[in-house]
């Protein structure tokens, strides 16, 4: 009788132990996957993007710089607004570059800063959604 009851805990303590491993796995492989799923696809990004035709504009300093942009926003609507908002978007551009000199636009942390503050005023205009990300497609100082 006692051997019964030992064995009976014994068992139970050993479908509990494999119960809680088998919910931790599971718990283990849905909270831990990449980042890289999260991701979306080229299709999903292509649909949010917006050309903004090459502008060219004088820097504070007396030199002209060139440039076209690509502009991703978060879904199709803030695309859709944001195509609507060109006008803004150049007066944007041109107010910002008409205050820079070709020396805050050089190397990679000039264009980072630009492409920062230009996110931010951009991003206080929209009501569909939000910018993501601005790319350079061209760029020239002369």
């Amino acid at each position: 009788m006692k051997n019964n009851k030992l064995l009976t805990i014994l068992l139970i303590l050993l479908v509990l132990i494999t119960l809680v491993g088998v919910v931790l796995f599971v718990l283990f492989t849905q909270f831990n996957k990449p980042a890289a799923s999260l991701e979306p696809s080229i299709e999903e990004v292509v649909v949010t993007l917006v050309d903004v035709p090459e502008i060219m504009t004088n820097l504070a300093d007396k030199r002209v710089v060139k440039m076209k942009l690509k502009i991703q926003t978060t879904s199709e609507d803030a695309a859709a607004e944001l195509v609507q908002r060109e006008f803004q978007t150049n007066d944007i551009v041109i107010e910002e570059l008409s205050e820079m000199t070709q020396e805050d636009l050089e190397g990679k942390q000039g264009k980072q800063m630009f492409k920062k503050t230009l996110k931010t005023k951009l991003n206080e205009l929209m009501q569909e959604g939000e910018i993501q990300e601005i790319y350079f497609t061209s760029f020239v100082t002369s």
